[in-house]
């Protein structure tokens, strides 16, 4: 029976037309602007230096809810990078779950739709299956603070250590951590480095989490396959714009685009993502 830490509608129940944009800013106020100068519906911030395992003293959790719901927007917070819960080194993997811990209750406090977490790596000499149950324990730890805000493992570009790679790796994660109905979060350039069948990614990946609750909507510098996670624009990278938004269109799941550049040049790609979707709609 699955654990009852996650209670939120299924992807397919969503609104199709919400895309947002990674954003930062020196205050709530800068935030909002910049989703307001880029187009987004929503957006995703990290709570800190997302290299670093300083936890910020004292996030001002209710300002940023209440900001947001004042904004209409929606809010994802993205874990700090430095996390990883799979693997066997214990000055890593012991903070990593502190860490993430600590970001998944300022989120609810926030009221996140979601927390976005990498799905890390096991060290050279392990076998995966050490890096999936231990996995497997970290969940039992974020579902022990009885929070709302589900927790999104997201697929990763490289490393043949990786717990969220291939998809052989991510459908054995998903047999060790079921039980904790926990989300999914797609992001196309990851699945196009990674070298996953673009054309089949979203029933691949449905056949195996039954859900995506979450497009990381990017494009791609690299060719497929490469292993090379650098983000690119729509229309100037490897990975054609079109095929991420019929992506998006086929998991029924909200995006937030992660692309580089200026606010001008992320309000070019949701207009992009816009336009391409109504022509499918």
């Amino acid at each position: 029976m699955a654990r009852g830490w996650l209670r939120y509608p299924q992807p397919m129940e969503r609104p199709t037309a919400i895309i947002g944009a990674a954003l930062g800013g020196d205050s709530f106020e800068d935030l909002i602007s910049q989703a307001e100068a880029t187009g987004a519906q929503a957006v995703q911030i990290f709570l800190g230096d997302p290299q670093s395992w300083s936890a910020p003293a004292g996030y001002p959790s209710e300002e940023l809810r209440t900001a947001m719901e004042r904004a209409g927007l929606t809010l994802y917070i993205h874990a700090p990078y430095v996390i990883n819960v799979a693997t066997s080194n214990n000055k890593v993997r012991i903070p990593s779950r502190k860490l993430l811990g600590y970001t998944m209750k300022v989120a609810a406090a926030a009221g996140a739709a979601g927390v976005v977490v990498h799905g890390g790596h096991v060290v050279e000499g392990d076998e995966p299956a050490l890096g999936y149950a231990n996995w497997a324990k970290a969940l039992t730890e974020v579902s022990a603070l009885n929070l709302s805000t589900p927790l999104l493992i997201e697929n990763t570009a490289g490393g043949e250590r990786a717990m969220a790679r291939h998809l052989n790796s991510i459908a054995e994660l998903w047999k060790v951590i079921a039980e904790f109905d926990a989300g999914f979060c797609l992001d196309t350039c990851h699945a196009h480095a990674g070298g996953l069948n673009m054309e089949t990614l979203v029933a691949d990946i449905m056949s195996i989490t039954g859900r995506i609750d979450l497009v990381h909507a990017n494009g791609s510098r690299d060719e497929a396959g490469s292993g090379r996670d650098r983000h690119a624009n729509f229309g100037q990278g490897l990975l054609p714009g079109e095929v991420v938004a019929r992506i998006l269109h086929e998991s029924g799941a909200p995006a937030i685009i992660e692309t580089p550049g200026s606010n001008e040049d992320q309000a070019k790609d949701i207009a992009f993502l816009k336009n391409v979707l109504a022509g499918i709609a």
